[in-house]
C-alpha cells in the first residue's frame, strides 16, 4: 500500500513537472511568421506494435509539451532489421495511431533509428520544434537512437508509463494465466491454472501454449514489485457481488484484477479530455462490446459507426460478463484497461463503463439513444449469449441496425500470429522483461538513495 501511494504521488508530481515544462517550452520557443501564435509542434516516433493505452498515454504526455503532435510510425522493414519482425503489419499499426485522439498527424515508414539526415527531413518538412521520447533509454547497437536530436537541443523527455507494456500484454497471451484478473481476499489466485483456451469462442484460441506449462511467481509483470509471500486482499467494486457475506467465492468466474497501471480518477479525467454531453437534437448512436486488446478492427468499426450520427457512446462490458461469454483467461485486458483504450480513440464521444449486456428501454431513454448498432464481425462466438435477447428492445423499437464491419481483423488474428511465433516471442519477451526490470529498479533505487542521502526533494 505504501508503494502504491508513493507511485500515485510520483504520477501526480510528474504531471505537475510536465505542466511546468510546457510553460517553459512555450516561453522559450520563438514565434514563427507562418504559424499560429505560440504553436509548438512535437514529434514522436515508434513501432507501436500491439498498441495499447500505455502508448496512448505517451502521446497524451508528448502533446502536453506543445500544441500539435506528429507521430512517426516505424516501417516493418526497419523494425525487422533492428529488433525482429513486428506482430502487426504497417497498415494495422498506422490505423491504431491515426485513431488516437491525442495524435494530430501521422508520418508513415519512419526508420527505427533517427539519423541526423532523417531528423533534418522531419524538422524541415513538418516544421517540428522538439522530438519527444520516454525517459527510459532507447539503445540500438550501443547507440542512443535520439543522440542527434539531443545534440541539437531539440529533444525533450516524458516519464515512462509504468505498469503496462507490450511485453506484459503479449506475455498474457503466451502464458495463458489470469494474472491480470482478480486475486481473492483469501490470498489465493482465482483461476490461475494454465490450460487450453479451447472453451473460448468455439476454439478461437485453442492450442496456444498447448503444453499447459507456465512460469511461476518469478514471472512478475513489468514494473511491479512484489514482496515474498504477500497477499492481495483487494476485492474490486466491479466484482464484489460475486462474493457472499462470508467472503466466499460464488464461483461466477474470473474477476477483474486491479490494473498494474494506476488508473486514478485523474488519469480517467485526462483520458476523458474533450468528452461533452450530447446537445439537444443530436443523433446519439450506441455500440457495445468487450473491446479486448483494442485493435485496428475495433478502430475501423468505431469510425464507421460514428458516421451514423452526431454522438457515439461506446458500452464496455465488465470482466465477469466477458469471461462468462468467452471463458479461459479472457478478457486479456481488464475493465480499467479497456476503458482507457476506448477513451483514447478519437471516434468515440463517451463510454458507458461496465455496460449491461441487455439494452433496455430505460437505458435507451436515459442516454437518449437514437440508434443501436452492431457489426458483422465480432470476437464473440456465433452462439454468443442470446443475441436476440441482448438487443430485443431496440429491435422492437425499430432502432437496431447491423452494419457491415469495414475490417475483418479480430482478436483471433493476433493470437494466431502469436501461436506461429510463440518460441521467438517468448525469448524476445524474456530479454525485454529483464531490461525493463533493470531500468525500473535503477530508477527507484536511485530515487531512494537520493532521499536517504538527504538530497532528494
Amino acid at each position: 500500500e505504501e508503494l502504491k501511494a508513493a507511485q500515485r504521488q510520483v504520477h501526480h508530481l510528474e504531471e505537475e513537472l510536465l505542466a511546468a515544462k510546457r510553460e517553459d517550452i512555450i516561453a522559450s520557443t520563438p514565434t514563427r511568421p507562418k504559424r499560429k501564435s505560440r504553436e509548438i509542434r512535437i514529434f514522436m516516433d515508434g513501432a507501436f506494435d500491439v498498441m495499447h493505452y500505455g502508448h496512448m498515454n505517451a502521446f497524451r504526455l508528448g502533446r502536453s509539451l506543445g500544441t500539435y503532435l506528429i507521430v512517426g510510425v516505424n516501417s516493418d522493414e526497419s523494425i525487422k532489421k533492428c529488433k525482429g519482425p513486428p506482430l502487426m503489419e504497417d497498415n494495422e499499426r498506422l490505423t491504431m495511431v491515426k485513431g488516437c485522439k491525442f495524435v494530430d498527424e501521422v508520418v508513415p515508414n519512419c526508420p527505427y533509428i533517427m539519423t541526423s539526415e532523417y531528423l533534418d527531413y522531419i524538422f524541415a518538412t513538418y516544421d517540428v520544434d522538439y522530438v519527444v521520447h520516454g525517459d527510459d533509454p532507447c539503445i540500438v547497437d550501443g547507440k542512443d537512437v535520439y543522440e542527434s536530436a539531443k545534440r541539437r537541443g531539440r529533444y525533450r523527455s516524458i516519464p515512462r508509463t509504468e505498469g503496462v507494456s507490450t511485453t506484459d500484454i503479449v506475455g498474457r497471451m503466451l502464458m495463458m494465466t489470469k494474472e491480470h484478473h482478480m486475486r481473492t481476499n483469501r490470498g489465493r489466485k482465482r483461476g490461475n491454472s494454465v490450460g487450453s483456451l479451447s472453451v473460448s469462442n468455439g476454439g478461437l484460441l485453442e492450442g496456444v501454449n498447448g503444453d499447459n506449462t507456465h512460469r511461476g511467481e518469478e514471472d512478475d509483470s513489468d514494473n511491479e514489485i512484489h514482496n515474498e509471500g504477500e497477499e492481495n486482499d483487494d476485492v474490486s467494486v466491479l466484482t464484489a457481488a460475486n462474493y457472499n457475506d462470508n467472503g466466499e467465492d460464488n464461483d461466477v468466474g474470473v474477476l477483474g484484477h486491479q490494473s498494474k497501471f494506476l488508473t486514478t480518477s485523474m488519469m480517467l479525467r485526462l483520458f476523458s479530455a474533450g468528452v461533452k454531453h450530447p446537445e439537444e437534437g443530436m443523433r446519439v448512436v450506441y455500440v457495445d462490446g468487450a473491446w479486448d486488446m483494442f485493435h485496428c478492427g475495433h478502430v475501423d468499426f468505431l469510425e464507421e459507426a460514428s458516421k451514423r450520427g452526431d454522438y457515439l457512446i461506446v458500452g464496455i462490458h465488465g470482466d465477469s460478463v466477458v469471461n462468462k461469454r468467452r471463458g479461459g483467461n479472457l478478457p486479456l485486458m481488464n475493465l480499467h484497461e479497456r476503458v482507457l483504450s476506448v477513451l483514447g480513440c478519437k471516434y468515440m464521444n463517451d463510454v458507458l463503463i461496465d455496460a449491461p449486456m441487455e439494452v433496455t428501454p430505460d437505458m435507451i431513454a436515459s442516454l437518449r439513444i437514437t440508434e443501436v448498432v452492431h457489426g458483422t464481425e465480432s470476437d464473440d462466438s456465433s452462439n454468443d449469449f442470446s443475441f436476440d435477447d441482448r438487443y430485443r428492445f431496440p429491435k422492437e423499437m425499430g432502432i437496431f441496425t447491423t452494419i457491415q464491419s469495414p475490417s475483418k481483423f479480430k482478436l483471433q488474428n493476433i493470437v494466431s500470429r502469436m501461436q506461429k511465433k510463440q518460441v521467438e516471442f517468448q525469448r524476445k519477451i524474456d530479454r525485454k522483461k529483464a531490461a525493463e526490470r533493470e531500468w525500473f529498479d535503477n530508477k527507484y533505487q536511485n530515487g531512494n538513495n537520493k532521499n536517504n542521502n538527504g538530497t532528494g526533494k
